[in-house]
C-alpha cells in the first residue's frame, strides 16, 4: 500500500498530515523536552513567529471582505453570540463538573476554551469544501479573532472565580494587543505591496501557519513534561479530557445548527455559522495563553484546548467531507 492511498484514507476519517503533526510534536516534547538554554531560547523564536503569523493573516485579508460580509448581519451576529456568549457559558457549566476528577488547571483550561475566537483557516476551507458561503466565513472568522484579542481575556477575567489562583493581569491584554493585533493592523496597511505575492506563493504562508502552532505546542508541552504533566494526567484522566470535549463540541454544533435554522438561515449561511460558531482558535489560544498564564502550569490549562482542537478538526473534516459528497 502506497503512502498516499494510507494519507486518502486517513482523509477521510478526517486524519491529514497537520493533525499527525500534532500528535507528533506532543510525542516528540514528550520523549525529546526542550530544556534549559534550548527552552529559554525558544520564546522569543515563538513570539516573533506568531507575530508574523498575524501579520500574514493581515496582509491576506482583503478589507472589501469585511466591509461586504456585514451586510449578513444575522450570520456575523449568530457567530459572535455562539462564539463569546454560548460557549461561555458551556465552559461554566463544564469546569465544575471536570474538577471532580481532574486537576483545578484542566477544569480552568474548559473555561478559557469558551472566551476564545473562533478558528480562521479551517473554518473556513470546511466551509469551502462543504459548498457554504465563503465570504461570510471569511468576515466572521476574521471579526471573532479581531474582537477576540480584547475580549477574550476580559471574559476570562470577568467568569474565573476567585481563589482558583489563577487570573488575569491588566497588562496582559496590552501585551496581546502588541503581538497579535498590533501586526495584524501593520499587515493590513502593507496588504497593497504584498496581497499579490501572498497570493501566488501560498506554501511559505501556510508553513508560518502551521509551523507557528507546532512550535507553540512544542515549547508549552516541553514545559509540562519537564514539570510533570504526564504524572498528572493519567490515561484515564485524558480519557474524561476527550469525552468532555466531545460533549463540549456536541452541543455547540446542535445549538449552532438550531439557531441558524431557526433564524431562517440559507444552507450555505448554515454551514459557515456550524464551521465558524462551533470551532476554538488554537492559533490565537496559545499565545494567548503564554501571556495569561505566564509563570504557571501552561500545558495543562491549554491540554483540553488542544484536544478540542484535534476533535473538532476530526468532527468537521468528516462532516464537509459528507457535506460536499451530498452535494455533488
Amino acid at each position: 500500500m502506497s503512502l498516499a492511498t494510507v494519507e486518502t484514507a486517513l482523509r477521510r476519517v478526517g486524519l491529514d498530515r497537520y493533525m499527525m503533526l500534532l500528535v507528533a510534536t506532543v510525542l516528540l516534547a514528550t520523549f525529546a523536552p526542550a530544556r534549559g538554554d534550548f527552552a529559554a531560547a525558544l520564546k522569543p523564536v515563538t513570539y516573533w513567529v506568531v507575530a508574523l503569523l498575524f501579520f500574514l493573516y493581515g496582509a491576506k485579508l482583503s478589507t472589501k471582505t469585511i466591509v461586504s460580509g456585514f451586510a449578513n448581519w444575522k450570520l456575523q451576529i449568530g457567530v459572535l453570540l455562539c462564539t463569546f456568549a454560548l460557549f461561555p457559558l458551556l465552559g461554566l457549566v463544564v469546569k465544575p463538573v471536570a474538577v471532580q476528577w481532574l486537576p483545578t488547571a484542566i477544569g480552568v483550561g474548559f473555561l478559557y476554551i469558551g472566551c476564545l475566537p473562533s478558528t480562521v483557516q479551517s473554518s473556513i476551507a470546511f466551509t469551502s469544501v462543504s459548498g457554504g458561503n465563503v465570504a461570510g466565513a471569511v468576515c466572521a472568522a476574521s471579526i471573532s479573532n479581531l474582537v477576540g484579542v480584547v475580549l477574550s481575556p476580559l471574559l476570562f477575567a470577568v467568569l474565573i472565580p476567585s481563589g482558583t489562583g489563577y487570573g488575569v493581569d491588566p497588562s496582559a491584554v496590552w501585551k496581546i494587543v502588541q503581538q497579535i493585533l498590533l501586526p495584524f493592523a501593520v499587515g493590513q496597511l502593507c496588504r497593497p505591496l504584498l496581497a499579490d505575492l501572498l497570493n501566488r506563493y501560498k506554501l511559505p504562508t501556510m508553513i508560518v501557519d502551521r509551523g507557528s502552532i507546532l512550535l507553540i505546542v512544542y515549547s508549552a508541552f516541553s514545559a509540562g513534561v519537564v514539570n510533570g504533566i504526564w504524572q498528572v494526567v493519567s490515561p484515564g484522566a485524558l480519557a474524561i479530557i476527550v469525552g468532555l470535549c466531545a460533549a463540549l463540541l456536541a452541543v455547540a454544533m446542535a445549538v449552532a445548527l438550531g439557531a441558524g435554522k431557526a433564524a431562517g438561515m440559507p444552507r450555505a449561511d448554515l454551514l459557515a455559522l456550524l464551521y465558524c460558531g462551533s470551532t476554538k482558535s488554537l492559533a490565537t489560544g496559545l499565545p494567548m495563553a503564554g501571556i495569561l498564564f505566564a509563570g504557571q502550569d501552561i500545558s495543562l490549562v491549554v491540554l483540553p484546548l488542544m484536544v478540542f482542537h484535534l476533535l473538532q478538526l476530526v468532527v468537521c473534516a468528516i462532516i464537509s467531507q459528507r457535506m460536499a459528497a451530498r452535494a455533488s
